[in-house]
């Protein structure tokens, strides 16, 4: 297949590798919460969050390689792993808006509201800080659940577009040029 060809499943090879992402980073975001109370889910948190742009070369050299025939252009793998982290990011942005409309109930920002308090109780030289803290923790708790889903959405999408220039870097192949011409002996 030529790459004119290929670039027509560009959007669908991008929704379908972005849709396990999302998965991936929907299961992942279950853990957040849950790791204030237990930290190794924290840990963990961290570590899966830290396998996402390993994931995302994954599924861009897959693609290279099955469905662009092994060979793939620069700008080809960087709109393709945009677009895999952009629809990974609208799915997860589905649970983020029902984790925080429905289930949060202001756990997250009470939890960081109390490791603040702990951290300047336990830190001398931040309480100079304190005015500045309290005001950005008033700030995003005026904040509702579509605007942090907008916030974290925005952030992800971001994110994703800056992964995607080394995963595409990596990842770009030429194609092997065709030898037409007879042999000579």
């Amino acid at each position: 297949m030529k790459m004119t060809e290929n670039r027509s499943y560009l959007q669908k090879y991008a929704m379908h590798f972005g849709t396990y992402m999302g998965i991936y980073w929907i299961l992942k975001f279950i853990l957040f919460p849950l790791g204030f109370r237990i930290p190794f889910f924290s840990f963990l948190f961290i570590i899966l969050t830290l396998a996402v742009p390993f994931i995302g070369y994954h599924y861009t050299k897959m693609y290279r390689d099955k469905i662009c025939g092994g060979s793939i252009q620069f700008s080809h793998a960087v709109l393709f792993s945009i677009f895999m982290y952009m629809f990974a990011s609208l799915l997860v942005a589905v649970a983020h808006y029902i984790y925080f409309q429905f289930i949060d109930h202001g756990f997250i920002i009470n939890s960081y509201t109390q490791l603040w308090d702990e951290l300047m109780a336990n830190t001398p030289t931040l309480i100079e800080s304190k005015e500045i803290i309290k005001e950005t923790i008033d700030s995003v708790r005026s904040l509702n659940s579509i605007n942090i889903t907008m916030q974290l959405l925005s952030w992800d999408v971001f994110w994703g577009s800056l992964l995607a220039i080394p995963t595409a870097l990596m990842v770009m192949k030429r194609a092997k040029p065709e030898n037409n011409e007879p042999s000579q002996s």
